[in-house]
């Protein structure tokens, strides 16, 4: 296979983040396949600050290890925070008989923890509050994943104030920039970071919010037409939630498809553009999009697993991930850097106006 390069946009999604990780484990095995920039939010912000640094780490076979050798670290201690942040504190703010603790355990803050959120914050830890994400990105085997060398990695958060999307790139993306691109609200503090255009410290949310992932970014001049999207929310649950938990459940999906769709449609609005010839001499980039996703698997799931990242899930997310990404190689390998293998057109069917 001759040298192809694309960008990996990474979706975000809790402990589901798990299936990129057997995505990028899959590819990492391809030395014909380089590259050259990630966007990631929230789980996706994490994978991908792992996979820039090792990679960035040594070039070659040993970058690759050391990219594998990181995401293996990551999502390792994030199986040890499996016995769920939301339900110990819950228990802490007030105790339970040991029947009732095993009850929580069966459910999530997706159901009726949700409610308990309207009244309880995560501002109520007081002076004992820890954000556990900053101690697995710092003890990462390689975690110098703001630097120059490498893909170029650009992470997406939320800013509370505005509400608009803030793309952390090169140096500025800290542990504290992967941390605000992890931030639901409902279960860890807003993070507060400088923001360099302002000179003001802005807290930050979710990056899932405004951009999951953010493409934007990968438009520019200088990087491979390929975008491969790496999706973990599914696009298409067939029948209509009417449960408490299934009502929210595919609320969080739509929610943080959004923006994605957003900018797809933009997307395809270009497409169709350049197909009709109508962008000479315009400096116009016509993207090549491709899709890693196993909706099979995801509508088996729901966005309880999400907060629950217990190690028999993440392994089975990574296995996943492993397989769709062989399968892609399979199917669409020849596509890379020549076409799109996603027909956005029938993917955005039924979006529009009508009548």
């Amino acid at each position: 296979m001759e040298d192809k390069s694309i960008n990996l946009a990474l979706q975000g999604g809790g402990a589901h983040g798990a299936f990129a990780w057997g995505v990028l484990d899959r590819l990492l095995d391809e030395n014909w396949l380089h590259i050259a920039a990630i966007s990631g939010t929230s789980a996706g912000a994490l994978n991908g600050a792992a996979l820039k640094a090792g990679l960035a780490r040594h070039p070659g076979p040993q970058g690759r290890r050391a990219a594998r050798q990181n995401l293996d670290c990551l999502w390792g201690e994030i199986g040890q925070l499996s016995d769920n942040r939301m339900v110990r504190w819950m228990h802490s703010l007030m105790p339970l008989p040991r029947s009732m603790h095993r009850l929580t355990e069966m459910f999530s803050p997706a159901a009726w923890l949700d409610g308990l959120n309207r009244i309880f914050s995560p501002y109520d830890y007081g002076p004992f509050y820890l954000n556990p994400l900053g101690p697995v990105l710092r003890e990462l085997p390689y975690p110098d994943f703001g630097n120059d060398r490498g893909p170029q990695l650009f992470v997406s958060a939320t800013n509370v104030r505005t509400g608009r999307i803030r793309v952390f790139t090169r140096l500025a993306v800290s542990v504290e920039a992967v941390m605000a691109s992890a931030c639901l609200p409902t279960l860890f503090q807003a993070v507060e970071l400088r923001d360099p255009d302002t000179g003001r410290i802005e807290a930050f949310w979710d990056g899932g919010f405004t951009g999951n992932p953010a493409l934007f970014p990968l438009y520019r001049a200088d990087l491979p037409r390929d975008i491969m999207i790496v999706h973990i929310n599914p696009l298409i649950r067939d029948g209509v939630p009417k449960s408490p938990v299934e009502i929210t459940d595919r609320e969080n999906e739509i929610s943080f498809n959004s923006a994605l769709m957003s900018e797809l449609r933009a997307i395809n609005f270009v497409k169709r553009l350049h197909a009709e010839e109508r962008l000479h001499n315009r400096a116009m980039k016509n993207p090549l999009i491709h899709m890693i996703l196993d909706d099979l698997l995801m509508n088996d799931l729901n966005a309880r697993s999400k907060v629950m990242p217990a190690p028999g899930l993440l392994a089975r997310m990574k296995k996943a991930g492993q397989v769709a990404a062989d399968r892609f190689l399979n199917d669409h390998a020849d596509a890379l850097n020549v076409q799109d293998s996603v027909d956005l057109s029938e993917l955005l069917r039924g979006s529009g106006v009508v009548g």
